[in-house]
């Protein structure tokens, strides 16, 4: 591992254990910085300011395991990745939530869902002639739609079953793009 990593992972370390105490708008990059023992010349070496950190951190904690989940397939596989990494780090997740920090977890989540829907779309579409320009829209519609139902329920606490998150995400989608992709094949492109 080299060493650059090695103190992004520390100064998320430090980032994640100081969210457990206080709301992300309340954590300085002094307070980061002196947890783990480095200097803020090393933090700005690696992140312009703690949200960027924030957002480091969930990309390379949930991103690059999703990879082989981004298909038809597969791709509540991929959910239920996201499902149980907020529940793994539910201080945080509720904390970026609550706090001027919620952005940068809405932006993750539609990244995320993007990412996955784009690959179920692609299969969906292989042997369609689409404007690749709807593909895009579609999944990126259905990318806020499933991170609202995220949000919603972070905000009620993550009382409701992962398992029932997921199962209705696949109710709603279930042959709805299919529907929307045969609805719009071979039709010009909207240039």
């Amino acid at each position: 591992m080299s060493s650059s990593l090695v103190t992004k992972n520390a100064l998320a370390s430090s980032l994640k254990s100081l969210m457990k105490e206080y709301a992300i708008n309340k954590i300085s990059v002094k307070m980061v910085t002196d947890k783990c023992g480095v200097t803020r010349h090393t933090f700005y070496n690696h992140f312009h300011d703690v949200y960027e950190l924030l957002e480091w951190i969930f990309e390379n904690e949930v991103i690059d395991e999703l990879d082989e989940h981004c298909s038809l397939s597969n791709w509540k596989e991929g959910i239920s990745i996201v499902l149980q990494y907020t529940l793994d780090n539910k201080i945080i997740c509720t904390n970026t939530c609550n706090s001027l920090g919620r952005e940068h977890l809405e932006l993750f989540l539609t990244k995320t869902f993007n990412k996955v829907l784009s690959g179920v779309i692609s299969d969906i579409t292989k042997n369609m002639k689409v404007d690749e320009n709807l593909k895009q829209e579609v999944s990126e519609f259905f990318s806020y739609a499933i991170s609202g139902e995220f949000l919603h329920w972070i905000n009620g606490g993550l009382k409701e079953k992962k398992e029932d998150i997921a199962d209705r995400v696949e109710i709603m989608l279930d042959g709805t793009i299919l529907r929307i992709m045969n609805a719009n094949k071979d039709k010009p492109n909207k240039t």
